[in-house]
């Protein structure tokens, strides 16, 4: 880092970065504040990545929550304060054309052959390169002065246009003297790894237009929009294909967390509940006075667990992700058995049996709709549709020891919501909830019948994964 450091700030300036973390979801208490910063005291604090690894260990727990992590810390810990300068021995600065402005054709060419070094050095070049393509690029006048902007140094670089020239160094430096021809195995590795050193070069071009404008803006606001947000708060309906995957790790150690929980409350309701009756005869003995509680004989037995989810495109991620978090629970319950719908139900518990891995699960979501009978119209959501078929064919599936968990937005296509159906499959079950992705405040606009439904059943909102864990953790039956 440079500049100088003012030792007395740095216990004010790490709480400061604790508090951003925990404004983040990032759960961190007093004692790994602590531990931070008795980190900080034996470290050389000039070092910069050496810090970050130091901090992470003290103050991140889960892996899933490390990408906010870095984003925060270079907020609050920057590489630098202001414009880089080119002041480093053997710095490469950027290429200039005789009326000295930046040649951008000679830059692009640099940094393809940086890129396709890749070595620590090459790519620490590429970074404060960066600094000067974000100074040069990405500079713009805002209300509040000078600012950056990620998108027009972007535009302007073009990084997708390096990837034909960084392939070229890639594979000439793979068949050099005395190297062996190139096959379809190098060549395929090639333009894997040169995917990745773009990517690489847009993330630096990310974090150096974030520094930069949070000098601008200051760093709580850029860090109110600007850094990565934690995977168990995604919300389901608007991830992105990177954030389901993120959300796909995260289920096994959530499962953990729940079944710890469904465990515990099990084993608190092994003495049984209070039988009020035999404990009001049995205290005829000492004059009416109830001093010896008389408890019911507990019943051990797991619950068995049925599911009704839509699995149509609006809601197959909330679908997909709480079928994998139920797979994972699935030893908590006696049986489970998965019904699926879209404008017809039919049970597809043999896709989420448990012979299957995490791997076949996330693909099961297309197989469903290919081998099921899940589309008998024009493939468009029907709930009430879906109801009547699963009360004909498959009511009997729901047993007075069944909880019965719905899945979806309620959204019906202006079509019947057939309540009476609903009605039906609740009665017949002993616990029964639907669980709903979009915002309360949506709820019965346009063609949602959750308002119509929400008279039926108990209605509970779950945009993200942290809120399906605490409605799943405080719904489902211990059995007791």
């Amino acid at each position: 880092m440079t500049g100088t450091v003012d030792i007395s700030g740095i216990p004010a300036h790490l709480v400061g970065f604790v508090e951003a973390l925990r404004r983040r979801g990032i759960d961190v208490g007093p004692s790994e504040t602590v531990d931070a910063g008795a980190v900080l005291a034996v470290l050389d604090i000039l070092d910069r990545e050496v810090v970050r690894e130091g901090l992470a260990c003290a103050l991140v727990r889960r892996p899933g929550h490390r990408p906010a992590f870095d984003a925060l810390f270079d907020l609050w810990f920057p590489a630098a304060i202001g414009a880089r300068t080119a002041d480093e021995e053997n710095t490469v600065g950027p290429p200039l054309a005789e009326d000295g402005t930046v040649d951008l054709d000679a830059l692009k060419h640099v940094l393809a052959e940086l890129l396709a070094d890749g070595s620590a050095e090459a790519m620490a070049q590429v970074e404060r390169l960066v600094g000067d393509i974000v100074e040069t690029y990405g500079k713009y006048s805002s209300s509040r002065g000078e600012s950056f902007s990620e998108y027009q140094t972007l535009r302007t670089v073009e990084p997708s246009t390096l990837l034909a020239r960084i392939l070229d160094g890639l594979v000439g430096r793979s068949t050099g003297p005395g190297a062996p021809t190139t096959g379809e195995f190098e060549s395929e590795l090639a333009r894997r790894t040169a995917a990745v050193r773009i990517a690489e070069f847009r993330s630096m071009i990310e974090k150096e237009t974030r520094r930069r404008t949070a000098e601008v803006l200051g760093k709580e606001r850029v860090a109110s929009y600007g850094v990565p947000r934690l995977a168990e708060d995604v919300d389901f309906l608007r991830a992105s294909e990177s954030e389901l995957a993120a959300l796909r790790k995260n289920v096994a150690p959530l499962a953990r967390l729940l079944a710890s929980r469904l465990a515990a409350r099990r084993r608190r309701s092994r003495a049984g509940s209070i039988d009020l009756r035999r404990t009001l005869r049995k205290s005829l003995s000492t004059g009416g006075v109830p001093i010896d509680l008389v408890n019911r004989k507990p019943r051990t037995a797991r619950p068995e667990l049925v599911i009704f989810c839509d699995v149509s495109g609006s809601v197959a991620g909330f679908s997909q992700f709480t079928l994998l978090l139920v797979h994972t629970l699935r030893e908590q319950f006696s049986r489970v058995r998965v019904f699926a719908f879209i404008d017809s139900a039919d049970e597809v518990t043999r896709f989420f049996d448990a012979s299957a891995g995490r791997a076949s699960l996330a693909e099961s979501m297309s197989r469903m709709i290919a081998e099921s009978e899940l589309i008998t119209y024009d493939g468009h959501s029907d709930y009430g549709h879906s109801f009547e078929t699963f009360t004909a064919h498959h009511l009997d599936a729901i047993g007075p020891r069944a909880s019965l968990l719905i899945l979806g937005d309620a959204r019906t296509n202006y079509r019947d919501p057939r309540t009476e159906s609903l009605a039906r499959m609740v009665t017949v079950a002993r616990h029964a909830h639907w669980l709903n992705p979009e915002p309360k405040a949506q709820w019965g606009t346009g063609d949602s019948a959750a308002d119509v439904y929400r008279r039926v059943i108990s209605m509970h909102e779950c945009r993200s994964a942290a809120q399906l864990a605490e409605v799943v953790s405080r719904l489902l039956p211990t059995g007791s």
